[in-house]
């Protein structure tokens, strides 16, 4: 039996950001030889509390979320022609059902903004909460329009101190560096690993110059283990940064297409812990962000 193919699912809403985040998820799955699912959450059918039979006795709300999804699909089959392309409209808020489709998933797609009067509030209820629980690397659409449009074929990963492995072969990738990795590899373009390493303070005895080895040495370490994993040579270049780790990425978003970032899960909690950082980069981040767990 052939290993079954998980798709690209996107979440849709009519708007112009959904739009972006539509024609961001078809070329993910078009790079990767995967199918869309595109899904369009609506609480009608809880409301109604019944499917109509006929297309005349449909509720308004279940017409237009049909007819999202249909505009969307074929967006995506324009974008990429040779897509195959599913839809979805889910009776459940957007958060559940993007997060159960999740379950099943290469990754998740959402867009930074929504529709409605509180637009600039949806990553704090939707992008924000399906980053946080979803079991699949979670991609966020926003920053600026040539950054999104891909045209710097470069991906960022943050790589962060407690990956490191202490051992004397090379350390597996994390997930997190084995995503941007493939992606800067389909893309055709290099990965910018980027640490962010500061002084501990006057008890901390190590020179600047031991702190910048010791980051150097991580990114090594990290990059390496995921070269000797088999995958095609990517060009990448390491870049031990002294400062705030939410300043190292930011600046660094500004030349990127793709910045991925882990996320590790609490033990004893619900979803992901997504930290400062992440919450940083998820809001401010000058291209999209994938935000991946790493156990």
């Amino acid at each position: 039996m052939g290993t079954v193919e998980l798709p690209v699912v996107v979440g849709v809403d009519g708007s112009e950001a959904a739009s972006g985040a539509l024609d961001w998820a078809a070329e993910l799955a078009g790079r990767r030889g995967l199918p869309l699912r595109i899904v369009h959450a609506s609480l009608w059918e809880r409301y109604e509390g019944y499917v109509p039979a006929t297309a005349a006795d449909r509720p308004a709300e279940r017409l237009r979320g049909e007819a999202v999804l249909a505009t969307a699909a074929e967006r995506a089959g324009r974008r990429v022609p040779a897509l195959k392309v599913m839809t979805d409209l889910a009776a459940d808020d957007a958060v559940t059902a993007l997060q159960r489709a999740g379950q099943s998933a290469e990754a998740l797609v959402v867009g930074s903004r929504g529709r409605g009067e509180f637009a600039s509030l949806l990553l704090g209820s939707v992008g924000l909460g399906i980053a946080a629980r979803a079991q699949c690397p979670v991609v966020v659409v926003r920053g600026r329009p040539e950054n999104v449009r891909g045209g710097t074929h470069r991906v960022v990963v943050g790589i962060a101190e407690r990956e490191r492995s202490g051992e004397q072969e090379p350390a597996p990738p994390s997930a997190a560096a084995a995503f941007a990795l493939r992606e800067a590899r389909l893309r055709g373009g290099e990965l910018e690993a980027v640490h962010a390493w500061r002084c501990a303070g006057p008890e901390d005895h190590r020179t600047r110059e031991d702190h910048a080895r010791r980051a150097a040495e991580l990114l090594d370490e990290t990059l390496g283990g995921a070269a000797a994993a088999g995958l095609p040579p990517v060009p990448v270049t390491h870049r031990p940064v002294e400062g705030p780790a939410r300043k190292a990425l930011l600046d660094a978003s500004a030349h990127a297409d793709l910045l991925v970032v882990g996320a590790r899960r609490r033990q004893g909690h619900f979803g992901m812990q997504l930290g400062l950082v992440n919450h940083a980069v998820l809001h401010h981040a000058k291209c999209p962000v994938a935000v991946v767990p790493v156990s």
